[in-house]
């Protein structure tokens, strides 16, 4: 009665000359054609089973594509610079991208969340908002010596602001003029409806182009690499919008946009513009011993660590 070859992968080594008389009788047979490593092989392998050589070029590609997707691979923002510096007061939305949760701590000191009510009109906007701002500052720019125009004319004009790359910044005699008003804040108190219907809807939040980077870890190597190149950046008049997450626990998933780095010793004070709260800059914190960037309690977030990249003007995110 003939073996079964179900057994082969499970041989010992002390069964290899059955193993391959075994393999022999059925390729005479021609029922069955295996690829069974060489007797030598299988004599000093830890197992007696066929064997494959691993392609080392191929491994190597894929860890080095790895390193370059979750690093900083795509070009920096770092030989841009700006005629001006971003003005807090006038570069920034009048409103705020409303809180669809209300969070607090309870009275044993845990954090909580429930639903806010009633349910804000124009929440879950973070993403849209920061890029939004940031094209108006790089593509845009506002004429009160111009008469005002009628809302069918802003209206073109923000859809064409709002199509801009930020890869590729407008030249100056390119860019899109606003008549009328002297800036994005005086702007947006009067056009506000407008703005919100025609910057962008909140799934692109959702799909925004650099989302997969979050599921990668981020290592202190890294995040000290990405502080000193936002530092160099915003030094330069530039401006960033980044990404702020901790994964898997998705504390915190939001937007905001950088305008000024201020450096010591000890840390690096990145002043921001949250959407979420329009009155005032936030600062994201970045300690030199921890490598690690950090935001404050707010009325979103409980406080401490985040991961922080760049998203919209690179070629990945």
């Amino acid at each position: 009665m003939k073996s079964s070859p179900t057994h082969l992968p499970g041989m010992a080594r002390c069964a290899v000359p059955v193993r391959v008389q075994l393999a022999e009788r059925m390729l005479a047979d021609k029922r069955l054609t295996v690829n069974i490593a060489p007797l030598n092989a299988a004599r000093t392998a830890h197992r007696a089973i066929p064997t494959k050589r691993v392609n080392g070029a191929a491994v190597t590609a894929v860890i080095l594509l790895l390193g370059l997707l979750t690093g900083c691979a795509s070009a920096s923002r770092a030989e841009k610079s700006c005629s001006r510096r971003f003005d807090f007061s006038k570069d920034t939305f009048a409103y705020a991208n409303g809180l669809v949760w209300e969070y607090r701590y309870d009275q044993n000191g845990k954090w909580t969340t429930r639903r806010r009510e009633p349910r804000p009109s124009y929440a879950q906007h973070c993403f849209v908002v920061s890029r939004s701002a940031c094209q108006f500052f790089e593509n845009a720019t506002f004429d009160p010596g111009l008469p005002k125009a009628d809302a069918s004319t802003y209206r073109g004009l923000v859809r064409k602001l709002v199509s801009t790359n930020l890869r590729h910044p407008l030249p100056p005699a390119h860019k899109i003029v606003f008549p009328g008003y002297a800036d994005l804040r005086s702007f947006s108190k009067e056009h506000e409806a407008l703005l919100k219907a025609e910057c962008g809807g909140a799934w692109q939040c959702y799909f925004q182009r650099g989302n997969w980077r979050v599921v990668f870890p981020f290592s202190r190597h890294q995040q000290e690499h990405m502080a000193q190149t936002l530092q160099d950046e915003l030094q330069q008049n530039a401006i960033a919008v980044v990404h702020l997450v901790r994964f898997p626990q998705l504390s915190i998933n939001h937007a905001v946009l950088m305008f000024e780095a201020k450096a010591n010793p000890k840390e690096i004070q990145f002043l921001t513009y949250d959407p979420n709260e329009p009155d005032k800059p936030t600062v994201v914190t970045f300690d030199r011993a921890t490598r690690t960037f950090s935001l404050p309690t707010n009325a979103y977030f409980q406080g401490g660590r985040v991961d922080v990249y760049p998203i919209y003007d690179r070629l990945m995110y």
